[in-house]
């Protein structure tokens, strides 16, 4: 608000201040540039805080096969190409929690995610020639992993595209052929989707997500050893987000 100091007085067209005559328009653009910079400076844009988030999916894992399959152990050169493992589509749900410096266009999240992709048989392997052919085996996959998000910021709608790497522990279950058996390995996917903003705190989001591994039970069969093989799985995910 613009405020006319004591010391000015009005006369006529002119106006004084300590005995100096000025004119009225002058004191009117005065007053204009000074109502400009009252109003401009509660708009002056602050810096943009950091943003972070945390939030829910769930969604299908597409599970592809565990291929490229070889013996390991006292199994190790079987003789091959080995028959590859199907997989059951499943259930996938997990959570993440990520980070943007600002509101920039990249970002960093962590990841978990947990998925039951069973093994269905291992009919006309010869891998496995003494496991019940049609016998499935239990199998489950826990990945942690950090994801590089690179999105358009946008207020209301932000697309979003990502990759990452993180560690599997896949673990398949005892039968009356298979021993039960653990493996940790290294997990890579990528990544894509979209986030819309339904409040400016809450937003829903959709993504698919193609994951890879190389995983190896050595202990699957006992005494004959074990396998490996390259886990590949497509997911669908939908989740919500809270953003603070």
């Amino acid at each position: 608000m613009f405020f006319i100091p004591s010391a000015w007085y009005d006369d006529g067209d002119s106006s004084y201040y300590d005995g100096h005559p000025v004119k009225t328009r002058h004191l009117i653009v005065l007053g204009v540039l000074c109502s400009c910079v009252d109003i401009e400076l509660p708009l002056s844009p602050s810096p943009a805080r950091a943003e972070s988030y945390v939030a829910g999916a769930v969604g299908i894992n597409f599970a592809d096969r565990i291929n490229s399959i070889a013996g390991t152990g006292p199994s190790a050169g079987v003789p091959g190409p080995l028959q590859d493992f199907d997989l059951q589509n499943s259930i996938t749900y997990g959570g993440k929690i990520g980070y943007f410096p600002g509101h920039s266009w990249y970002g960093i999240e962590g990841e978990v995610l947990h998925t039951t992709p069973h093994i269905k048989g291992l009919a006309d392997n010869p891998a496995t020639t003494s496991v019940d052919p049609d016998a499935g085996i239990h199998f489950r996959l826990t990945t942690v992993g950090v994801n590089f998000i690179a999105r358009y910021p946008g207020r209301m709608v932000q697309p979003y595209i990502g990759a990452g790497i993180g560690a599997g522990i896949a673990h398949i279950g005892k039968t009356s052929t298979v021993q039960s058996d653990t493996d940790v390995s290294a997990v890579w996917n990528v990544l894509v989707g979209l986030r819309t903003f339904i409040t400016p705190t809450i937003a829903l989001f959709g993504e698919y997500k193609y994951t890879g591994a190389t995983l190896q039970f050595d202990q699957a069969f006992g005494d004959l050893g074990g396998f490996s093989g390259n886990y590949r799985a497509q997911h669908i995910l939908g989740g919500l987000s809270y953003h603070f």
